[in-house]
């Protein structure tokens, strides 16, 4: 069966897309016939060349990857990883298959046997769900060995906050419900982290901040994207505005210090000011819309039995 559907035009239609690897026949079938409705835009590839070339070229689009397990598909998701795309997906497990396999993708993957097809439309909320909280630190497991190396854990953090957003928004008008992609993961909160961890995620922050401060006054610059990243990432990790301050301070010693053995004055340090309201304003506002209201059943939401 060879089916692809053309991606809907609208980056922002509340129709789910779902691209399907499933080259047992009978499966496929099935899966087809349970998404068969106007809530789905499906894309079925039949080969592992074809589903990477798919996902790379409608990255910016695609909402769910399903997935038959099979014996290339470490090596796909493994590639799709490496490439910085990290998406939703449902890993169906052919019979052999043992439940208790470590996380091929990422943590946020969801596991699923051929005979609990049947639910597959809420397996695909709970796989979306459980995306959205994801936290960026998720990839702070890797060890960079060199700046180009932290560069591309980077660029996978900023896709995975870019695609959360993204899909936050098509809850928002399929639901009329953003709040979900305010509840966050308490094992990715800093004070949860192991000290190396911890270590990476400020050094991380303290070099996104330094980005911020000096391109803060640029006309041409993309720092309100870069404030956006920032904040997401410390609200993810329940970083508090006492912390975000000693980033602040500790860099404008450095810089201080700078000044003053060129012999300039440090006066225009408190023109940065700016930037930490700034900043701070918006991490406020994550911490204000988290807080959960009585009539949203946040952990109901993308419960499948």
């Amino acid at each position: 069966m060879n089916q692809s559907t053309v991606m809907d035009p609208n980056p922002l239609s509340s129709r789910i897309s779902v691209c399907i690897f499933a080259p047992e026949g009978a499966l496929l079938e099935s899966l087809t016939g349970l998404l068969n409705s106007k809530r789905y835009d499906l894309h079925i590839l039949n080969s592992a060349t074809e589903l990477k070339g798919f996902v790379v070229n409608h990255k910016e689009h695609l909402d769910c990857l399903i997935i038959q397990e099979n014996d290339c598909t470490s090596l796909i998701l493994n590639d799709l990883y490496e490439q910085g795309l990290v998406l939703p997906v449902i890993l169906i497990q052919t019979e052999s298959s043992s439940s208790q396999k470590p996380h091929l993708y990422h943590s946020a993957e969801v596991r699923i046997s051929p005979d609990q097809l049947p639910n597959i439309s809420k397996y695909i909320d709970k796989a979306i769900g459980q995306f959205l909280h994801l936290a960026p630190s998720c990839s702070l497991k890797e060890k960079p060995a060199d700046a180009q190396h932290q560069e591309k854990i980077q660029e996978k953090q900023n896709f995975l906050l870019l695609q959360q957003k993204r899909l936050a928004e098509k809850l928002k008008e399929r639901l009329g419900y953003l709040g979900v992609y305010y509840k966050r993961n308490p094992s990715y909160f800093y004070r949860h982290l192991s000290q190396a961890e911890k270590e990476e995620l400020l050094r991380q922050l303290t070099e996104q901040y330094k980005e911020i401060i000096l391109n803060y006054f640029s006309q041409d610059s993309n720092v309100n994207q870069a404030i956006d990243q920032f904040v997401n990432q410390a609200f993810f990790a329940d970083l508090s505005v006492s912390q975000i301050l000693e980033i602040h301070m500790e860099l404008m010693d450095e810089f201080s210090q700078q000044l003053k053995l060129e012999g300039r004055s440090d006066d225009i340090l408190l023109d940065y000011r700016l930037a930490l309201i700034d900043i701070i304003a918006h991490l406020c506002e994550m911490y204000r819309r988290s807080i959960p209201k009585e009539d949203i059943p946040f952990d109901l939401l993308f419960t499948v039995d």
